[in-house]
Protein backbone atom coordinates (compact mmCIF):
# COMPACT_ATOMS: atom_id res chain seq x y z
CA UNK A 1 0.00 0.00 0.00
CA UNK A 2 1.35 3.40 -0.95
CA UNK A 3 1.56 6.09 1.71
CA UNK A 4 -0.28 9.37 1.20
CA UNK A 5 0.65 12.15 1.07
CA UNK A 6 4.30 12.36 0.04
CA UNK A 7 6.71 13.35 2.79
CA UNK A 8 7.58 16.53 0.89
CA UNK A 9 4.59 18.19 -0.81
CA UNK A 10 6.88 20.59 -2.68
CA UNK A 11 6.57 24.32 -3.24
CA UNK A 12 3.15 25.22 -4.67
CA UNK A 13 2.61 27.71 -7.48
CA UNK A 14 0.53 30.48 -5.86
CA UNK A 15 0.39 32.89 -8.80
CA UNK A 16 -3.22 31.98 -9.61
CA UNK A 17 -5.81 29.28 -8.80
CA UNK A 18 -5.34 27.72 -12.23
CA UNK A 19 -1.57 27.54 -11.74
CA UNK A 20 -2.08 25.92 -8.35
CA UNK A 21 -4.33 23.24 -9.87
CA UNK A 22 -1.84 22.72 -12.69
CA UNK A 23 0.98 22.39 -10.14
CA UNK A 24 -1.07 19.78 -8.30
CA UNK A 25 -1.66 17.88 -11.55
CA UNK A 26 2.06 17.92 -12.37
CA UNK A 27 2.92 16.61 -8.89
CA UNK A 28 0.86 13.49 -9.59
CA UNK A 29 1.21 13.42 -13.38
CA UNK A 30 2.06 9.70 -13.58
CA UNK A 31 -1.01 8.63 -11.63
CA UNK A 32 -3.14 11.16 -13.50
CA UNK A 33 -2.03 9.97 -16.94
CA UNK A 34 -2.52 6.34 -15.93
CA UNK A 35 -6.01 7.13 -14.70
CA UNK A 36 -6.86 9.02 -17.89
CA UNK A 37 -5.66 6.02 -19.89
CA UNK A 38 -7.87 3.59 -17.96
CA UNK A 39 -10.85 5.96 -18.10
CA UNK A 40 -10.44 6.43 -21.86
CA UNK A 41 -10.25 2.67 -22.37
CA UNK A 42 -13.32 2.22 -20.16
CA UNK A 43 -15.36 4.70 -22.21
CA UNK A 44 -14.09 3.40 -25.56
CA UNK A 45 -15.07 -0.17 -24.77
CA UNK A 46 -18.58 1.01 -23.91
CA UNK A 47 -18.65 3.07 -27.12
CA UNK A 48 -17.88 -0.02 -29.21
CA UNK A 49 -20.53 -2.23 -27.60
CA UNK A 50 -23.55 -0.77 -29.49
CA UNK A 51 -21.80 -1.48 -32.79
CA UNK A 52 -21.12 -5.08 -31.73
CA UNK A 53 -24.72 -5.50 -30.57
CA UNK A 54 -25.90 -4.11 -33.89
CA UNK A 55 -23.79 -6.66 -35.74
CA UNK A 56 -25.23 -9.38 -33.54
CA UNK A 57 -28.77 -8.30 -34.42
CA UNK A 58 -27.88 -8.37 -38.10
CA UNK A 59 -26.48 -11.90 -37.65
CA UNK A 60 -29.76 -12.98 -36.03
CA UNK A 61 -31.74 -11.39 -38.85
CA UNK A 62 -29.56 -13.18 -41.42
CA UNK A 63 -29.72 -16.42 -39.36
CA UNK A 64 -25.91 -16.60 -39.45
CA UNK A 65 -24.98 -18.71 -36.38
CA UNK A 66 -21.23 -18.42 -36.87
CA UNK A 67 -21.39 -14.63 -37.10
CA UNK A 68 -23.65 -14.51 -34.04
CA UNK A 69 -21.20 -16.60 -31.98
CA UNK A 70 -18.30 -14.45 -33.19
CA UNK A 71 -19.96 -11.18 -32.19
CA UNK A 72 -21.10 -12.69 -28.89
CA UNK A 73 -17.49 -13.63 -28.14
CA UNK A 74 -16.36 -10.13 -29.06
CA UNK A 75 -19.01 -8.65 -26.76
CA UNK A 76 -17.88 -10.95 -23.93
CA UNK A 77 -14.28 -9.85 -24.45
CA UNK A 78 -15.30 -6.20 -24.40
CA UNK A 79 -17.16 -6.86 -21.15
CA UNK A 80 -14.04 -8.29 -19.55
CA UNK A 81 -11.95 -5.33 -20.70
CA UNK A 82 -14.61 -2.93 -19.44
CA UNK A 83 -14.65 -4.62 -16.01
CA UNK A 84 -10.86 -4.47 -15.69
CA UNK A 85 -10.54 -0.89 -16.95
CA UNK A 86 -13.47 0.20 -14.75
CA UNK A 87 -11.83 -1.21 -11.63
CA UNK A 88 -8.49 0.39 -12.45
CA UNK A 89 -10.14 3.69 -13.43
CA UNK A 90 -11.93 3.86 -10.09
CA UNK A 91 -8.75 2.91 -8.22
CA UNK A 92 -6.76 5.65 -9.93
CA UNK A 93 -9.60 8.14 -9.47
CA UNK A 94 -9.60 7.56 -5.71
CA UNK A 95 -5.81 7.77 -5.59
CA UNK A 96 -5.74 11.06 -7.50
CA UNK A 97 -8.53 12.50 -5.34
CA UNK A 98 -6.70 11.58 -2.15
CA UNK A 99 -3.30 12.72 -3.42
CA UNK A 100 -4.53 16.20 -4.38
CA UNK A 101 -6.69 16.62 -1.27
CA UNK A 102 -4.09 15.42 1.22
CA UNK A 103 -1.33 17.41 -0.45
CA UNK A 104 -3.45 20.51 0.08
CA UNK A 105 -4.15 19.44 3.69
CA UNK A 106 -0.42 19.05 4.24
CA UNK A 107 0.37 22.47 2.77
CA UNK A 108 -2.37 24.33 4.63
CA UNK A 109 -1.74 22.66 8.00
CA UNK A 110 2.01 23.28 7.81
CA UNK A 111 1.46 26.89 6.78
CA UNK A 112 -1.14 27.38 9.52
CA UNK A 113 1.40 26.16 12.07
CA UNK A 114 4.00 28.50 10.57
CA UNK A 115 1.62 31.46 10.72
CA UNK A 116 0.76 30.86 14.37
CA UNK A 117 -1.03 33.86 15.84
CA UNK A 118 -1.08 35.61 12.46
CA UNK A 119 -3.75 33.27 11.03
CA UNK A 120 -6.68 34.15 13.35
CA UNK A 121 -5.91 37.83 12.83
CA UNK A 122 -6.28 37.52 9.06
CA UNK A 123 -9.00 34.88 8.71
CA UNK A 124 -12.03 33.95 10.79
CA UNK A 125 -12.39 30.51 12.36
CA UNK A 126 -15.27 29.73 10.01
CA UNK A 127 -13.21 30.57 6.95
CA UNK A 128 -10.45 28.19 8.01
CA UNK A 129 -12.97 25.46 8.90
CA UNK A 130 -14.70 25.84 5.53
CA UNK A 131 -11.41 25.39 3.70
CA UNK A 132 -10.82 22.17 5.60
CA UNK A 133 -14.38 20.90 5.20
CA UNK A 134 -15.18 21.68 1.57
CA UNK A 135 -12.43 23.37 -0.44
CA UNK A 136 -9.95 20.54 -0.02
CA UNK A 137 -12.58 18.07 -1.24
CA UNK A 138 -13.30 20.27 -4.29
CA UNK A 139 -9.60 20.30 -5.20
CA UNK A 140 -9.51 16.51 -4.95
CA UNK A 141 -12.63 16.27 -7.12
CA UNK A 142 -11.10 18.54 -9.75
CA UNK A 143 -8.30 15.99 -10.19
CA UNK A 144 -10.66 13.02 -10.09
CA UNK A 145 -13.00 14.36 -12.80
CA UNK A 146 -10.11 14.86 -15.22
CA UNK A 147 -10.03 11.09 -15.69
CA UNK A 148 -13.65 10.55 -16.67
CA UNK A 149 -13.91 13.94 -18.35
CA UNK A 150 -11.04 13.28 -20.74
CA UNK A 151 -12.31 9.78 -21.46
CA UNK A 152 -15.84 11.04 -22.14
CA UNK A 153 -14.54 13.51 -24.74
CA UNK A 154 -12.72 10.68 -26.53
CA UNK A 155 -15.84 8.51 -26.34
CA UNK A 156 -18.07 11.22 -27.84
CA UNK A 157 -15.60 11.79 -30.67
CA UNK A 158 -15.41 8.04 -31.33
CA UNK A 159 -19.19 7.63 -31.42
CA UNK A 160 -19.55 10.64 -33.69
CA UNK A 161 -16.99 9.23 -36.14
CA UNK A 162 -18.77 5.87 -36.15
CA UNK A 163 -22.14 7.47 -36.77
CA UNK A 164 -20.86 9.74 -39.53
CA UNK A 165 -19.16 6.82 -41.27
CA UNK A 166 -22.41 4.83 -41.04
CA UNK A 167 -24.99 7.57 -41.67
CA UNK A 168 -23.94 11.14 -42.36
CA UNK A 169 -27.26 12.75 -41.27
CA UNK A 170 -27.34 10.87 -37.94
CA UNK A 171 -23.66 11.57 -37.32
CA UNK A 172 -24.13 15.28 -37.93
CA UNK A 173 -27.20 15.24 -35.69
CA UNK A 174 -25.13 13.89 -32.80
CA UNK A 175 -22.15 16.07 -33.67
CA UNK A 176 -24.17 19.26 -33.37
CA UNK A 177 -26.62 18.04 -30.72
CA UNK A 178 -24.05 17.34 -28.03
CA UNK A 179 -22.46 20.84 -28.06
CA UNK A 180 -25.91 22.45 -28.13
CA UNK A 181 -26.90 20.59 -24.97
CA UNK A 182 -23.66 21.58 -23.27
CA UNK A 183 -24.34 25.21 -24.17
CA UNK A 184 -27.92 24.89 -22.91
CA UNK A 185 -26.90 23.83 -19.38
CA UNK A 186 -23.93 26.21 -19.25
CA UNK A 187 -25.96 29.28 -18.10
CA UNK A 188 -27.09 27.33 -15.03
CA UNK A 189 -23.55 26.86 -13.73
CA UNK A 190 -22.81 30.52 -12.98
CA UNK A 191 -25.85 31.15 -10.73
CA UNK A 192 -25.25 27.77 -9.10
CA UNK A 193 -21.68 28.64 -8.16
CA UNK A 194 -22.72 32.11 -7.03
CA UNK A 195 -25.32 30.64 -4.69
CA UNK A 196 -22.88 27.98 -3.50
CA UNK A 197 -20.33 30.68 -2.68
CA UNK A 198 -22.95 32.58 -0.70
CA UNK A 199 -23.94 29.43 1.19
CA UNK A 200 -20.30 28.70 1.95
CA UNK A 201 -19.77 32.24 3.23
CA UNK A 202 -22.79 31.98 5.53
CA UNK A 203 -21.69 28.55 6.72
CA UNK A 204 -18.25 29.95 7.55
CA UNK A 205 -19.83 32.79 9.54
CA UNK A 206 -22.01 30.28 11.37
CA UNK A 207 -18.98 28.14 12.22
CA UNK A 208 -17.24 31.22 13.60
CA UNK A 209 -20.31 32.05 15.68
CA UNK A 210 -20.45 28.49 17.02
CA UNK A 211 -16.75 28.51 17.94
CA UNK A 212 -17.15 31.84 19.76
CA UNK A 213 -20.19 30.59 21.70
CA UNK A 214 -18.50 27.35 22.76
CA UNK A 215 -15.31 29.17 23.79
CA UNK A 216 -17.22 31.75 25.83
CA UNK A 217 -20.11 29.60 27.08
CA UNK A 218 -19.14 29.89 30.73
CA UNK A 219 -18.92 33.67 30.50
CA UNK A 220 -22.20 33.91 28.58
CA UNK A 221 -23.98 31.94 31.27
CA UNK A 222 -22.46 34.13 33.93
CA UNK A 223 -23.81 37.34 32.39
CA UNK A 224 -27.11 35.88 31.23
CA UNK A 225 -26.27 36.13 27.53
CA UNK A 226 -26.65 32.46 26.64
CA UNK A 227 -30.20 32.81 25.27
CA UNK A 228 -29.33 35.96 23.30
CA UNK A 229 -26.48 34.28 21.47
CA UNK A 230 -28.49 31.09 21.02
CA UNK A 231 -31.20 33.14 19.28
CA UNK A 232 -28.63 34.77 17.03
CA UNK A 233 -27.21 31.35 16.16
CA UNK A 234 -30.69 30.10 15.26
CA UNK A 235 -31.26 33.13 13.02
CA UNK A 236 -27.95 32.63 11.23
CA UNK A 237 -28.57 28.89 10.84
CA UNK A 238 -31.89 29.68 9.16
CA UNK A 239 -30.07 31.94 6.70
CA UNK A 240 -27.73 29.05 5.93
CA UNK A 241 -30.74 26.77 5.41
CA UNK A 242 -32.42 29.24 3.04
CA UNK A 243 -29.15 29.58 1.11
CA UNK A 244 -28.99 25.79 0.84
CA UNK A 245 -32.52 25.68 -0.53
CA UNK A 246 -31.61 28.28 -3.17
CA UNK A 247 -28.63 26.14 -4.17
CA UNK A 248 -30.86 23.06 -4.36
CA UNK A 249 -33.31 24.84 -6.67
CA UNK A 250 -30.63 25.49 -9.28
CA UNK A 251 -29.16 22.01 -8.81
CA UNK A 252 -32.57 20.44 -9.37
CA UNK A 253 -33.04 22.39 -12.60
CA UNK A 254 -29.55 21.36 -13.71
CA UNK A 255 -30.22 17.71 -12.92
CA UNK A 256 -33.51 17.86 -14.78
CA UNK A 257 -31.86 19.45 -17.80
CA UNK A 258 -29.25 16.73 -17.82
CA UNK A 259 -32.05 14.17 -18.16
CA UNK A 260 -34.39 16.09 -20.44
CA UNK A 261 -31.94 17.31 -23.08
CA UNK A 262 -30.22 13.95 -23.69
CA UNK A 263 -33.67 12.38 -23.76
CA UNK A 264 -34.71 14.73 -26.54
CA UNK A 265 -31.55 13.86 -28.47
CA UNK A 266 -32.24 10.14 -28.01
CA UNK A 267 -35.80 10.54 -29.23
CA UNK A 268 -34.66 12.55 -32.24
CA UNK A 269 -31.87 10.14 -33.20
CA UNK A 270 -34.17 7.15 -32.73
CA UNK A 271 -36.97 8.75 -34.76
CA UNK A 272 -34.71 9.71 -37.65
CA UNK A 273 -33.00 6.31 -37.55
CA UNK A 274 -36.37 4.53 -37.58
CA UNK A 275 -37.44 6.50 -40.65
CA UNK A 276 -34.20 5.50 -42.38
CA UNK A 277 -34.77 1.85 -41.42
CA UNK A 278 -38.34 1.91 -42.74
CA UNK A 279 -37.09 3.44 -45.98
CA UNK A 280 -34.51 0.68 -46.22
CA UNK A 281 -31.57 3.09 -46.04
CA UNK A 282 -30.06 1.32 -42.99
CA UNK A 283 -30.47 -2.27 -41.71
CA UNK A 284 -32.28 -3.07 -38.44
CA UNK A 285 -29.01 -3.81 -36.66
CA UNK A 286 -27.75 -0.31 -37.36
CA UNK A 287 -31.01 1.14 -36.05
CA UNK A 288 -30.50 -0.76 -32.79
CA UNK A 289 -26.89 0.47 -32.66
CA UNK A 290 -27.98 4.09 -33.26
CA UNK A 291 -30.49 3.86 -30.44
CA UNK A 292 -27.91 2.37 -28.08
CA UNK A 293 -25.42 5.06 -29.06
CA UNK A 294 -27.94 7.77 -28.25
CA UNK A 295 -28.60 6.16 -24.85
CA UNK A 296 -24.85 5.67 -24.25
CA UNK A 297 -24.12 9.34 -24.96
CA UNK A 298 -26.11 10.38 -21.89
CA UNK A 299 -23.21 9.18 -19.71
CA UNK A 300 -20.38 11.10 -21.42
CA UNK A 301 -22.53 14.21 -21.79
CA UNK A 302 -23.47 14.24 -18.10
CA UNK A 303 -19.82 13.68 -17.27
CA UNK A 304 -18.88 16.78 -19.27
CA UNK A 305 -21.41 18.85 -17.34
CA UNK A 306 -20.10 17.37 -14.08
CA UNK A 307 -16.55 18.17 -15.18
CA UNK A 308 -17.44 21.80 -15.86
CA UNK A 309 -19.07 22.04 -12.43
CA UNK A 310 -16.25 20.35 -10.48
CA UNK A 311 -13.46 22.16 -12.31
CA UNK A 312 -15.15 25.49 -11.60
CA UNK A 313 -15.56 24.58 -7.92
CA UNK A 314 -11.95 23.42 -7.83
CA UNK A 315 -10.82 26.72 -9.32
CA UNK A 316 -12.76 28.69 -6.69
CA UNK A 317 -11.51 26.41 -3.89
CA UNK A 318 -7.91 26.77 -5.10
CA UNK A 319 -8.32 30.53 -4.87
CA UNK A 320 -9.29 30.27 -1.21
CA UNK A 321 -6.45 27.87 -0.45
CA UNK A 322 -4.03 30.27 -2.13
CA UNK A 323 -5.39 33.03 0.07
CA UNK A 324 -4.24 31.09 3.15
CA UNK A 325 -0.94 29.97 1.65
CA UNK A 326 -0.14 33.55 0.55
CA UNK A 327 -0.43 34.99 4.06
CA UNK A 328 2.96 35.84 5.44
CA UNK A 329 3.65 35.55 9.18
CA UNK A 330 3.95 38.81 11.04
CA UNK A 331 7.19 37.59 12.58
CA UNK A 332 9.88 36.65 10.10
CA UNK A 333 13.34 35.36 10.80
CA UNK A 334 16.62 35.81 9.02
CA UNK A 335 19.05 33.30 7.59
CA UNK A 336 21.78 33.70 10.16
CA UNK A 337 22.74 31.21 12.81
CA UNK A 338 24.52 30.60 16.06
CA UNK A 339 23.73 32.98 18.90
CA UNK A 340 23.34 31.76 22.46
CA UNK A 341 24.38 32.79 25.91
CA UNK A 342 22.97 35.97 27.39
CA UNK A 343 19.40 36.74 26.28
CA UNK A 344 18.65 40.47 26.54
CA UNK A 345 15.55 42.53 25.85
CA UNK A 346 17.05 45.90 25.07
CA UNK A 347 13.73 47.77 25.35
CA UNK A 348 13.01 46.82 28.97
CA UNK A 349 16.59 46.09 30.02
CA UNK A 350 15.74 42.55 31.14
CA UNK A 351 18.83 40.34 30.89
CA UNK A 352 18.67 36.57 31.29
CA UNK A 353 22.05 35.10 32.18
CA UNK A 354 22.88 31.57 30.93
CA UNK A 355 22.50 28.81 33.48
CA UNK A 356 20.60 31.04 35.91
CA UNK A 357 17.01 30.75 37.17
CA UNK A 358 15.80 34.31 36.66
CA UNK A 359 12.41 35.81 37.52
CA UNK A 360 10.65 38.87 36.15
CA UNK A 361 8.14 40.46 38.49
CA UNK A 362 6.16 43.24 36.83
CA UNK A 363 3.80 45.72 38.45
CA UNK A 364 1.55 45.24 35.40
CA UNK A 365 1.20 41.60 34.27
CA UNK A 366 0.90 42.65 30.62
CA UNK A 367 4.45 44.06 30.79
CA UNK A 368 5.83 40.64 31.73
CA UNK A 369 3.84 39.01 28.92
CA UNK A 370 5.20 41.56 26.42
CA UNK A 371 8.78 40.85 27.55
CA UNK A 372 8.25 37.08 27.22
CA UNK A 373 6.81 37.55 23.72
CA UNK A 374 9.80 39.61 22.62
CA UNK A 375 12.30 37.16 24.12
CA UNK A 376 10.56 34.26 22.37
CA UNK A 377 10.29 36.19 19.08
CA UNK A 378 6.50 36.25 19.13
CA UNK A 379 6.61 40.03 18.88
CA UNK A 380 9.08 42.39 17.26
CA UNK A 381 11.66 43.93 19.52
CA UNK A 382 15.34 44.72 19.95
CA UNK A 383 16.49 41.42 21.48
CA UNK A 384 19.98 39.93 21.43
CA UNK A 385 20.91 36.30 21.99
CA UNK A 386 24.58 36.35 22.86
CA UNK A 387 26.29 38.27 20.05
CA UNK A 388 23.45 37.67 17.58
CA UNK A 389 20.38 39.76 16.91
CA UNK A 390 17.43 37.47 17.61
CA UNK A 391 15.52 38.80 14.60
CA UNK A 392 18.31 37.60 12.29
CA UNK A 393 18.00 33.98 13.41
CA UNK A 394 15.60 31.65 11.54
CA UNK A 395 12.23 31.44 13.30
CA UNK A 396 12.40 27.62 13.37
CA UNK A 397 15.73 27.80 15.17
CA UNK A 398 14.41 30.34 17.67
CA UNK A 399 11.37 28.11 18.40
CA UNK A 400 13.64 25.11 18.91
CA UNK A 401 16.03 26.88 21.28
CA UNK A 402 13.72 29.27 23.16
CA UNK A 403 10.40 27.99 24.47
CA UNK A 404 7.78 30.38 25.84
CA UNK A 405 5.16 28.45 27.83
CA UNK A 406 2.16 30.51 28.89
CA UNK A 407 -1.37 29.75 30.06
CA UNK A 408 -2.78 30.23 26.57
CA UNK A 409 -1.20 26.94 25.46
CA UNK A 410 -3.60 24.05 24.83
CA UNK A 411 -3.57 20.37 25.53
CA UNK A 412 -4.42 18.46 22.38
CA UNK A 413 -6.54 15.40 21.70
CA UNK A 414 -4.65 12.11 21.96
CA UNK A 415 -2.90 9.85 24.45
CA UNK A 416 -1.66 11.88 27.40
CA UNK A 417 1.77 10.30 27.03
CA UNK A 418 2.04 11.49 23.42
CA UNK A 419 0.70 14.97 24.20
CA UNK A 420 3.29 15.52 26.92
CA UNK A 421 6.26 13.92 25.16
CA UNK A 422 6.17 16.33 22.20
CA UNK A 423 9.67 15.39 21.04
CA UNK A 424 8.69 11.68 21.00
CA UNK A 425 11.81 10.82 22.98
CA UNK A 426 10.08 7.89 24.65
CA UNK A 427 12.15 8.29 27.83
CA UNK A 428 9.86 7.03 30.60
CA UNK A 429 12.19 8.21 33.37
CA UNK A 430 12.30 11.80 32.06
CA UNK A 431 8.53 11.79 31.65
CA UNK A 432 8.00 10.71 35.22
CA UNK A 433 10.53 13.30 36.46
CA UNK A 434 8.74 16.10 34.58
CA UNK A 435 5.44 15.06 36.13
CA UNK A 436 7.07 15.05 39.57
CA UNK A 437 8.51 18.54 39.13
CA UNK A 438 5.11 19.82 37.98
CA UNK A 439 3.35 18.02 40.86
CA UNK A 440 1.17 16.28 38.29
CA UNK A 441 1.68 12.68 39.44
CA UNK A 442 -1.68 12.63 41.22
CA UNK A 443 -3.42 13.69 38.00
CA UNK A 444 -2.01 10.71 36.10
CA UNK A 445 -2.68 8.29 38.95
CA UNK A 446 -6.37 9.29 38.99
CA UNK A 447 -6.80 8.53 35.28
CA UNK A 448 -8.23 5.11 34.34
CA UNK A 449 -5.35 4.20 32.01
CA UNK A 450 -2.67 6.48 33.44
CA UNK A 451 -0.48 8.03 30.78
CA UNK A 452 -2.25 5.99 28.12
CA UNK A 453 -5.58 7.71 28.82
CA UNK A 454 -7.06 9.52 25.84
CA UNK A 455 -7.21 13.30 26.36
CA UNK A 456 -10.35 15.06 25.15
CA UNK A 457 -10.29 18.22 23.05
CA UNK A 458 -8.35 21.02 24.79
CA UNK A 459 -8.01 18.78 27.88
CA UNK A 460 -11.46 19.83 29.02
CA UNK A 461 -11.72 16.91 31.49
CA UNK A 462 -9.00 18.56 33.59
CA UNK A 463 -9.47 21.53 35.90
CA UNK A 464 -7.62 24.80 35.31
CA UNK A 465 -4.95 23.91 37.85
CA UNK A 466 -4.51 20.41 36.45
CA UNK A 467 -4.13 21.76 32.92
CA UNK A 468 -1.53 24.23 34.14
CA UNK A 469 0.54 21.52 35.81
CA UNK A 470 0.35 19.27 32.74
CA UNK A 471 1.42 22.17 30.51
CA UNK A 472 4.39 22.77 32.80
CA UNK A 473 5.37 19.09 32.54
CA UNK A 474 5.17 19.29 28.77
CA UNK A 475 7.40 22.40 28.71
CA UNK A 476 9.97 20.71 30.94
CA UNK A 477 9.99 17.62 28.72
CA UNK A 478 10.68 19.78 25.66
CA UNK A 479 13.99 20.66 27.38
CA UNK A 480 14.85 23.83 25.39
CA UNK A 481 18.05 25.78 25.65
CA UNK A 482 16.08 28.67 27.18
CA UNK A 483 12.77 28.10 28.97
CA UNK A 484 10.45 31.07 29.56
CA UNK A 485 7.51 30.35 31.87
CA UNK A 486 4.66 32.84 32.20
CA UNK A 487 2.75 32.53 35.51
CA UNK A 488 3.22 28.74 35.69
CA UNK A 489 1.59 28.39 39.12
CA UNK A 490 -1.22 30.96 39.08
CA UNK A 491 -3.98 28.32 39.21
CA UNK A 492 -2.57 25.92 41.82
CA UNK A 493 -2.90 25.93 45.60
CA UNK A 494 -0.15 27.34 47.82
CA UNK A 495 1.09 23.94 48.96
CA UNK A 496 1.53 22.68 45.40
CA UNK A 497 3.02 26.01 44.36
CA UNK A 498 5.73 25.75 47.01
CA UNK A 499 6.63 22.22 45.93
CA UNK A 500 6.70 23.20 42.25
CA UNK A 501 8.97 26.18 43.01
CA UNK A 502 11.42 23.99 44.92
CA UNK A 503 11.46 21.19 42.35
CA UNK A 504 11.67 23.59 39.41
CA UNK A 505 14.76 25.22 40.89
CA UNK A 506 16.38 21.83 41.34
CA UNK A 507 15.35 20.51 37.93
CA UNK A 508 16.53 23.58 35.99
CA UNK A 509 19.76 24.06 37.92
CA UNK A 510 22.45 25.14 35.47
CA UNK A 511 19.85 25.69 32.70
CA UNK A 512 18.75 29.10 31.42
CA UNK A 513 15.26 29.72 32.77
CA UNK A 514 13.06 32.80 33.07
CA UNK A 515 9.88 32.79 35.15
CA UNK A 516 7.44 35.67 34.81
CA UNK A 517 5.55 35.73 38.11
CA UNK A 518 4.69 37.77 41.19
CA UNK A 519 4.31 34.75 43.47
CA UNK A 520 6.56 35.13 46.55
CA UNK A 521 6.80 31.33 46.84
CA UNK A 522 8.32 31.08 43.36
CA UNK A 523 10.38 34.27 43.54
CA UNK A 524 12.05 33.10 46.75
CA UNK A 525 13.43 30.03 44.92
CA UNK A 526 14.97 31.90 41.98
CA UNK A 527 18.61 32.96 41.69
CA UNK A 528 17.91 36.46 40.43
CA UNK A 529 14.82 38.68 40.35
CA UNK A 530 14.20 41.61 38.00
CA UNK A 531 11.45 44.06 38.95
CA UNK A 532 9.78 45.82 36.02
CA UNK A 533 7.58 48.88 36.25
CA UNK A 534 6.23 50.84 33.30
CA UNK A 535 7.83 48.33 30.97
CA UNK A 536 11.37 49.05 32.23
CA UNK A 537 13.70 47.44 34.76
CA UNK A 538 13.46 49.33 38.04
CA UNK A 539 15.37 47.07 40.40
CA UNK A 540 17.34 43.79 40.47
CA UNK A 541 18.58 41.39 43.13
CA UNK A 542 17.36 38.40 45.08
CA UNK A 543 13.79 38.22 46.31
CA UNK A 544 14.72 39.01 49.90
CA UNK A 545 17.06 41.85 48.89
CA UNK A 546 14.32 43.52 46.85
CA UNK A 547 11.80 43.18 49.68
CA UNK A 548 14.17 45.23 51.82
CA UNK A 549 15.35 47.76 49.21
CA UNK A 550 12.43 48.29 46.81
CA UNK A 551 9.08 49.38 48.28
CA UNK A 552 7.47 49.13 44.83
CA UNK A 553 8.58 45.51 44.47
CA UNK A 554 7.42 44.68 47.99
CA UNK A 555 4.01 46.21 47.32
CA UNK A 556 3.65 44.24 44.08
CA UNK A 557 4.58 40.79 45.35
CA UNK A 558 2.86 41.10 48.74
CA UNK A 559 -0.25 42.74 47.22
CA UNK A 560 0.27 45.73 49.51
CA UNK A 561 0.10 43.58 52.64
CA UNK A 562 3.76 43.94 53.64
Amino acid sequence: MRSLPDADPGVPDLRSPLRYLWWNARRQSSALLAGIGYATLWWLVQALMPAVLGKGVEAVTAKDTDALLTWAAVLFGLGLVQAFSGIMRHRMAVYNWLAAAYRTVQLTSRHAARLGATLPKRLSTGEVVSVGNSDIAHIGSSMDILLRGTGSVVAIITVTVILISTSLPLGLLVLFGVPLMAVAVGPLLKPLHRRQARQRELTGDLSTRAADIVAGLRVLRGIGGEQVFARRYREESQRVRHAGVRVARVESVLEGAQILLPGLLIATVTGVGASFAVAGQIPTGQLVAFYLYAVFLIGPMRTLTEAADKLTKGHVAAGRVIRILSIEPEIKGGKGGSGGGVLRDCYSGVTVQPGVLTAVAASAPEDAVAIADRLGRYADGDVTFGSADLSLLPVDEVRRRILVADNGARLFTGRLRDELDVRAAGDEERLREALRVACAEDIVEALPDGLDTWVAEAGREFSGGQQQRLRLARALLADPEVLVLVEPTSAVDAHSEARIAQRLAESRAGRTTLVCTTSPLVLDRTDHVIYVEGGRVLAEGTHRQLLDTSPEYAATVTRGEG
